[in-house]
């Protein structure tokens, strides 16, 4: 009888778009939920203040001025966080499949966590270079949000996933 392992080396593999657009959207969802009640719980008490911030990287610093409730600011906020929602959970979903982790919840975890950890210090350290303002936001609830945002991505891609289901 012969056993064979399965390489975890990196080769391409059919992922379900979908399934990992669907899955930044709704990791999307769980930071927006987070970035607007912990500021209530546990900081200033603005709930704003963060979407003023990622509207200035389309609006201008100009909106840096006010952190008071503006649709305008809002909803290009959401727009810019959800759209960069779907692009994150389409690495993820190209990560996992290109590894063949759908199978393994430990493994789809780490790449969340691996992913939530690498973008807030892209967001937060790298890119602050450029945009200053969000230097603001380096922090423990920062850090947090971005691992929920990663692992919910990751565990919502391997939920929906019909690509891994196929095989």
């Amino acid at each position: 009888m012969e056993l064979q392992l399965q390489s975890r080396r990196w080769a391409w593999r059919a992922f379900d778009g979908s399934a990992a657009a669907v899955a930044g959207l709704a990791a999307g969802a769980v930071l927006m939920v987070l970035d607007l009640c912990w500021p209530l719980t546990f900081g200033d008490g603005n709930p704003w203040a963060t979407s003023h911030k990622v509207a200035a990287l389309v609006l201008g610093q100009q909106v840096l001025q006010s952190s008071a409730f503006d649709v305008g600011v809002v909803a290009t906020a959401l727009l810019i966080h959800y759209t960069l929602g779907v692009l994150s959970g389409l690495v993820i979903g190209l990560a996992i499949a290109a590894m063949r982790w759908e199978a393994s919840l430990a493994m789809t975890q780490v790449v969340g966590y691996v992913f939530g950890v690498v973008v807030y210090f892209v967001n937060f350290y790298v890119l602050a270079s450029l945009f200053p303002w969000f230097e603001e936001l380096r922090g423990e609830a920062t850090f947090l949000g971005q691992l929920a945002f990663g692992v919910s991505a990751a565990l919502v891609y391997r939920k929906l996933n019909r690509a891994a289901a196929a095989t």
